[in-house]
């Protein structure tokens, strides 16, 4: 017998549509034993790289074995493929276009497979809805103990997403803002490994640009060692490098947007 598995949920549907219902109704329908775990439906309209974002934070603290499905698509119905990626710790289901590889790198990717085969796919697969007509029925036989391999044939060129990536040059680093909280905690995809390449330290003062304006902010460990209304860096649950004013929005503050670019440098 196949060990139970978690099929969580990622999309940009939201709630106030009966798409994400239509989703469990089909895993459910061909695996009644899955248990179903919402990650958000609250991704912002087409967004890629906060869909990505999220994935990738939520994805850890699940068990082994898990199937994730994230449906960020606007390419849904042209050319771009549909995907399971295997890890070393679960699987991912969804769009080629970038949305899951970096939840999948941080798993380690064994291998990836398009979803080609009729036989694990609705009957009927519409133009607009591959969330419910492809990717719900491969998680659901992924969950059904059915190998990845069996879907199709092996990917060996997935859609790499250029906001995984930073440049660190010398003691300067360039990244880019990944996801703004709702306190307003601006978090960039900056990570320790490249901190200890440019060697910036905590307690260090850094230099920091944000578009046209250069700030000099302080390296804290939390929030609470800055002022209030200070603004400060620190790295984040996410284990990223997030600019905050403490009790303070710095979204708002320096009028930061997702997809800014960031450069900071040591003081």
């Amino acid at each position: 017998m196949h060990k139970k598995r978690i099929i969580t949920l990622l999309s940009d549907f939201g709630i106030k549509d009966p798409y994400v219902a239509e989703m469990k109704a089909v895993i459910l329908s061909i695996c009644q034993e899955a248990t179903i775990v919402d990650i958000s439906h609250d991704i912002k309209k087409f967004d890629i790289r906060m869909g990505a974002f999220i994935l990738a934070q939520a994805s850890p603290y699940f068990p082994e074995g898990t199937v994730h499905v994230a449906v960020v698509d606007p390419g849904v119905g042209t050319e771009r493929r549909p995907i399971i990626i295997e890890t070393k710790r679960g699987f991912y289901v969804g769009p080629d276009n970038g949305l899951l590889i970096p939840a999948a790198r941080n798993d380690g990717i064994r291998c990836i497979y398009e979803i080609a085969n009729p036989k694990y796919q609705l009957k009927t697969i519409t133009k607009t809805f591959h969330g419910r007509d492809i990717f719900s029925p491969a998680a659901a036989y992924l969950a059904s103990g059915i190998s990845p391999s069996d879907f199709g044939p092996e990917v060996h060129d997935p859609i790499t997403p250029s906001f995984a990536e930073t440049v660190v040059n010398g003691e300067k680093i360039r990244g880019e803002v990944v996801q703004i909280d709702d306190f307003g905690n601006v978090i960039t995809n900056i990570g320790l490994k490249d901190l200890n390449k440019a060697r910036i330290k905590e307690g260090m003062p850094i230099i920091m640009r944000l578009k046209s304006e250069e700030l000099r902010l302080n390296f804290c460990s939390t929030y609470g060692d800055a002022p209030k209304h200070a603004p400060l860096v620190l790295i984040g649950s996410s284990g990223l490098l997030e600019i905050a004013v403490n009790q303070g929005n710095a979204a708002k503050s320096f009028k930061i947007k997702i997809g800014d670019e960031v450069i900071l440098k040591s003081s």
